[in-house]
């Protein structure tokens, strides 16, 4: 594998970790949210990771002998279809004819050790950047 290789898979996996921390973002923004266009309240989301296709020219030179690298990609953003949380609050605008409100079914715990380790991923991709740019560096000081 070389150099530009290793850059693309952890550009892959930086894009893919990007989409991950905004949809964790959009989940804690919404964790109060009891109404949405689509009706009933906020439906948390989840990304979903699959490893990427070869391009036409990773093909060829896999057909070639050339061994390729893939990288990873968001494959879908999920949506969590367990029941919402019932909180009883009967001055609440959304509240049912029983005072219960349905809230989203959201763990602040959760999504933040989501984030967390989506943090870390990026993390280790840029310092995987980092030491590939080094080895590129030190390979063309060789050369002198």
């Amino acid at each position: 594998m070389d150099v530009f290789n290793s850059f693309d898979v952890a550009a892959s996996a930086l894009k893919a970790n990007r989409i991950r921390l905004d949809t964790i973002s959009a989940n804690m923004a919404n964790i109060e949210t009891t109404r949405t266009p689509q009706g009933g309240p906020y439906r948390r989301k989840m990304v979903v990771f699959e490893t990427q296709q070869p391009s036409f020219n990773q093909q060829l030179n896999s057909a070639m002998q050339q061994p390729q690298s893939q990288g990873v990609r968001v494959s879908q953003i999920a949506t969590d279809q367990s029941e919402p949380r019932m909180m009883f609050d009967p001055g609440h605008p959304d509240a049912n004819e029983n005072g219960y409100v349905a809230m989203p079914n959201i763990n602040l715990l959760e999504e933040t050790a989501d984030m967390m380790m989506a943090t870390r991923a990026y993390e280790a991709n840029i310092t995987s950047i980092k030491a590939s740019k080094r080895m590129a560096l030190k390979a063309l000081e060789i050369g002198r």
